[in-house]
């Protein structure tokens, strides 16, 4: 087992860009804004030729109640599970109460805690240091996160202390890497954390009645019936007018990144908010161009009455029409009824968006598209198509040559997506299309009449002319 370094302390000491600067990443996010983080973030990181894992994690001030009680919970639980504690002081700010009071606690768990006072870097720190030793860890270590300035002397530390462990197999590494990554999107306070924590069976992430809870994207490792899996929970994503402060831009973005690097997303829609279906195809959208597989996910099903279920799904089919290869399914994240169907799906989609298929076939396909429907005529001449292969996986690119394909009706390009997926039994993937137009060989070449052809030429002109 690699050893766990939790970071803990105040908010805005510090421990986000740390993080950062541990695990060599801009996984988490970083701003001058106290309370930024507030979910438990995990990342790998490595001293010489010994790696370590290393927890972000909220800022405590000791009185904790409502959001920031759930928040200060999810660190304690960080300090449990690590084997050493980072404890993170603001040298420009000194010692106040919450850093005796998260001292006194420290104490009690027994676990190693070190001292790092950060922004040590343009002042003195000689009083702040004087204080920091009344804390009961020792003298701190003075750095500079944001510079990286001591960073390397307190890691150094705190691995010393913990005995050395074996390197982790690479094949293990290898295959914990091939696991699905699995991305649970939608708007603000659909459920998309309380999903996670029903796939989990424990309360991994905050799950809070109030939008925006979640801020960043959080990658959470598990494994389930034999197949390994990476939840990533998302900060929800609202219509661009409605985001003004930047801390939500920023979320956002690491939402949209999130997306373009899973295997599969789970569209989360909240069933009582009809209203909202044009984000949701927004946002749909985005994923379908993106190229991530899909699962829909209509949540809070069951607060719902049969005609508000009818009504429901009516206004889904008008709304949502260019999601038909989605699965889509029915649930309660809260009571946790149609979430155990969701895994089946998920891996359906997966294998469907790597699927591979000969170029043999494929060009049987399209013999058999073009035959059962013709493609139309353009200027007199109709278009032809003469063969296909395949050009991707994930999603599946199929490429298909002929003449005049840029003049293709997009109505006509539909049809040959549905066809494909129909044939080829695809679900849950989107298809993208890839058209190629031969060059002509006699482009640009003008025929050489022969001496006859001139003579008849001569004839035809001196005729029209009388």
């Amino acid at each position: 087992m690699l050893p766990v370094i939790a970071l803990i302390g105040r908010p805005n000491v510090g421990k986000s860009t740390l993080f950062n600067q541990l695990t060599r990443s801009r996984d988490a996010l970083v701003a001058d804004f106290p309370g930024l983080t507030r979910d438990r973030q995990y990342g790998s990181g490595k001293l010489g030729e010994r790696p370590y894992l290393v927890v972000d994690t909220g800022g405590l001030l000791g009185d904790e109640r409502g959001l920031d009680g759930l928040m200060a919970a999810q660190v304690w639980l960080a300090v449990e599970e690590a084997d050493s504690v980072l404890f993170m002081l603001d040298a420009r700010d000194g010692i106040n109460l919450s850093d005796q009071q998260i001292a006194e606690r420290l104490r009690r768990s027994g676990k190693p805690v070190w001292l790092a006072l950060n922004k040590a870097d343009s002042i003195d720190t000689t009083s702040v240091a004087a204080e920091a030793c009344a804390l009961g860890f020792g003298r701190p270590v003075e750095i500079a996160a944001v510079h990286g300035r001591g960073v390397g002397d307190l890691i150094d530390r705190a691995l010393a202390a913990l005995p050395t462990s074996p390197s982790p197999d690479p094949a293990l590494s290898d295959e914990a890497a091939q696991g699905i990554r699995l991305a649970v999107v939608g708007r603000p306070n659909v459920g998309k954390s309380t999903l996670i924590n029903r796939m989990l069976g424990e309360q991994r992430v905050l799950a809070f009645d109030q939008p925006g809870t979640t801020r960043d994207s959080i990658y959470i490792p598990f494994e389930r019936d034999g197949q390994s899996y990476t939840l990533i929970d998302t900060a929800g994503v609202r219509r661009r007018s409605k985001v003004s402060e930047a801390v939500e831009k920023f979320s956002v973005i690491k939402t949209l990144q999130a997306i373009n690097d899973a295997h599969v997303a789970i569209l989360v829609i909240d069933a009582h908010e009809g209203e909202s279906a044009d984000q949701d195809a927004s946002l749909a959208g985005h994923i379908i161009d993106s190229g991530t597989a899909l699962v829909l996910a209509i949540n809070k099903w069951d607060g719902l009455d049969d005609d508000q279920r009818q009504w429901f799904r009516t206004q889904l089919e008008c709304r949502l029409p260019f999601l038909v290869f989605a699965e889509r399914f029915f649930i309660s994240a809260l009571h946790g009824s149609g979430v155990g169907n969701l895994f089946a799906a998920v891996e359906a989609a997966h294998r469907a968006a790597a699927t591979k298929v000969s170029t043999p076939e494929l060009t049987r396909l399209l013999e058999r598209a073009v035959h059962e429907h013709q493609p139309p005529l353009v200027q007199g001449r109709r278009i032809k198509l003469r063969y296909a292969h395949q050009g991707g996986q994930n999603p599946p690119v199929i490429v298909i040559h002929g003449n005049q394909t840029e003049r293709l009706p997009h109505s006509y390009k539909r049809y040959l997506n549905n066809f494909f997926r129909e044939a080829l039994k695809l679900v849950g993937t989107p298809i993208r299309l890839e058209f190629k137009t031969g060059e002509n060989p006699y482009k640009g070449r003008r025929n050489s009449l022969t001496a006859r052809q001139q003579r008849r030429r001569k004839r035809m002109i001196r005729h029209v002319k009388k």
